[in-house]
């Protein structure tokens, strides 16, 4: 590999966060007027059902697949209903409450809460003595001080004025700002709950085409049942212009069909921590096309608390490279190979060289041949 195909991965990264950036920009767009945000959930889930179930069908009839038992059932349900059902239903709230470039900050606490709680429920081992522990657990405080900021501390207003239409099922104006946060914040205790469940997940059922798509079937009916619920009139399903149909489809196409296959192939071309690095740039191009299209305010606490959110996530990234390297280290059977060659080498140095230093420190004529000389007539 050389030359151009070296930066694809690269070049696609940049293209998918701009694909995240519009996702979220349309997304905040349709709903600011007048679509119900758990209803925008539905209608995204079911796209995305459209989309992914022909390719994993294919998929599946082509290698045969494996049956799906009462585990990964369970498994995917659960999945289904905290990364999906749950995590969008909040994010989209804090998302309408908030703003948009809130939200992609937000995003950025996913890989540190994540480390938080695989190592509460024992999936992470923590060494206080070790460096890169010691770089994780900063970057994830380093993190939620951000996150603390961002959402307590707004400071003097930088750009534009804003007031919200009541869509929400929550708040009011004035309020919405500290209740949108917490939902962003919740959204991202979800989505890492939902990539730890995605261990057991995969072990469980190993085709994640098919994966996905019974993912966003279950997430669709989950969520169908949640916004019946809370949404008895069924006039807030209708769909009033050509905007929020070609919308809905974008989310559900982009946002949870296509942007899978290219994160997959991303991840398996360069590894998830080269993925990861990438997604500060999404927040970089929300709130810049935010603030001139969607006229969104920005406030200085917000912004010095997006910055220590997004040194937080570089912080805690650096840390797991290091434990990466050295797993591999590990693993790598060539860096074995060398070492123990090494060790062999060293030895017959040592050999050589105990062996020179006797022979030095040995005199040309033994005692016995002296002797044997001194007792010649």
């Amino acid at each position: 590999m050389g030359g151009w195909e070296d930066y694809k991965p690269a070049m696609a990264m940049v293209g998918l966060q701009f694909g995240y950036a519009g996702v979220a920009l349309v997304t905040r767009a349709v709903m600011l007027q007048g679509m119900n945000p758990r209803v925008l959930v539905v209608y995204r889930q079911a796209v995305a059902t459209l989309a992914v179930a022909p390719v994993a069908y294919l998929s599946r009839r082509k290698s045969g697949g494996s049956s799906m038992g009462l585990r990964s059932f369970s498994l995917i349900f659960l999945a289904s209903l905290i990364g999906l059902t749950i995590n969008q239903n909040i994010y989209y709230e804090g998302l309408y409450l908030a703003t948009s470039s809130m939200a992609s900050a937000m995003v950025n606490l996913v890989p540190a809460i994540t480390f938080l709680i695989a190592s509460i429920v024992g999936l992470e081992k923590v060494n206080i003595r070790s460096l890169r522990s010691i770089a994780k657990i900063a970057g994830t405080v380093i993190c939620v001080t951000g996150a603390i900021f961002m959402a307590l501390l707004r400071g003097p207003k930088l750009l534009n004025a804003q007031i919200l239409p009541e869509r929400s099922f929550f708040g009011s104006e004035g309020e919405h700002w500290l209740l949108g946060c917490l939902f962003l914040i919740g959204s991202s205790f979800c989505w890492s709950l939902w990539l730890i469940l995605q261990v057991p997940a995969s072990a469980s059922y190993p085709d994640h085409v098919s994966l996905t798509a019974w993912m966003c079937f279950f997430g669709t009916l989950q969520s169908a049942a949640v916004t019946l619920f809370l949404e008895p009139d069924l006039e807030a399903w209708t769909l009033h212009s050509i905007f929020e149909l070609v919308s809905c489809l974008f989310v559900g196409i982009f946002g949870s069909g296509l942007s899978f296959f290219v994160q997959a192939w991303c991840i398996a071309q360069r590894g998830p921590l080269f993925s990861a690095m990438f997604n500060p740039l999404c927040t970089v191009i929300v709130t810049i096309l935010a603030a001139l299209l969607l006229r969104e305010e920005i406030y200085m606490g917000s912004l010095i608390g997006a910055v220590g959110v997004i040194g937080g996530l570089y912080v805690v990234l650096w840390g797991k490279s290091k434990e990466l390297q050295e797993i591999n280290k590990e693993t790598d059977p060539e860096v074995q190979n060398d070492q123990k060659s090494t060790m062999k080498t060293s030895l017959i140095d040592e050999s050589l060289q105990t062996s020179h230093k006797l022979d030095l420190e040995e005199p040309l004529l033994s005692d016995k041949s002296t002797n044997t000389t001194k007792n010649e007539p």
